[in-house]
């Protein structure tokens, strides 16, 4: 016996999409511009403090033990290695105060928050020191570039060629809107005046990426979630950690309290 024909034929739901081809339309771009903006949001909230993603090719960090819920445990800040003379510091090496910052050159955050450590050093001198170390995140495609060209800068310039470096590619990044180029890596490094053939074949061999890994991994095992994250040190004992792009006003009453 012949079959009924179906209101659902494939005819009919041509003459429907046809029908209703504006309606359709309008439909798939809300979703599409939901999953974009929900990407976005993402990210975003990962820069802020919750993105713990690693670099391509670097080692895992520990997985944090019962982390706290508004930053590292007293157990995990514990496993801040201590500053050595291998740190990049500026201000006074033996001040009470050692302000210890995780951070990545291509985070727009860490950028924001440049300004805010260069008035600290400005306003409290030899109270307190700077110590730059590397998390580049994953989601920056050139962030482990130039934490490893960073340091083939030091290798030949020390502290100073390393600071200069480190104000000049912020400076950048400002300017590019928080995305770097290999060519403002480049230029940042001429900017501290080292050879520049010596400091090509550094970056080219890789052989700083060891350095670069290791404070990543030591980060990790600290607590770190997110760049900035930068740890207040007093007396060689880690108190608390400044969770992101903090403006001065903010950071000032957590650094005068130790003072």
């Amino acid at each position: 016996m012949a079959q009924p024909s179906s209101n659902y034929s494939f005819q009919s739901f041509v003459q429907f999409f046809a029908d209703n081809f504006v309606v359709v339309v309008l439909v798939a771009l809300f979703f599409v511009g939901g999953f974009v903006s929900g990407s976005l949001w993402t990210e975003n909230k990962m820069l802020r403090g919750g993105g713990s993603a690693k670099p391509a090719g670097q080692p895992t960090a520990a997985a944090p033990t019962e982390p706290g819920a508004d930053g590292p445990t007293a157990d995990q800040m514990a496993q801040l290695e201590p500053v050595t003379d291998d740190d990049f510091i500026r201000g006074n090496e033996n001040a009470k105060i050692v302000l210890v910052e995780f951070s990545d050159f291509e985070c727009p955050f860490c950028q924001r928050f440049h300004p805010t450590m260069e008035q600290v050093m400005e306003e409290y001198g030899d109270q307190v020191a700077w110590v730059y170390r590397h998390f580049p995140l994953s989601f920056h495609p050139n962030a482990q570039a130039a934490a490893e060209a960073s340091e083939c800068v030091a290798a030949q310039g020390g502290d100073d060629a390393f600071w200069t470096f480190t104000d000049t590619i912020f400076a950048k990044n400002e300017e590019l809107g928080g995305s770097l180029t290999t060519a403002a890596i480049t230029e940042s490094a001429e900017a501290t005046g080292v050879n520049m053939a010596t400091f090509q074949e550094c970056l080219d061999s890789g052989e700083m990426a060891g350095n670069v890994d290791a404070d990543f991994s030591n980060g990790g095992t600290a607590g770190v979630q997110g760049t900035p994250g930068t740890f207040i040190v007093v007396d060689g004992e880690v108190k608390e950690i400044i969770p992101g792009a903090l403006p001065f006003a903010q950071v000032q009453p957590m650094i005068e309290q130790y003072l």
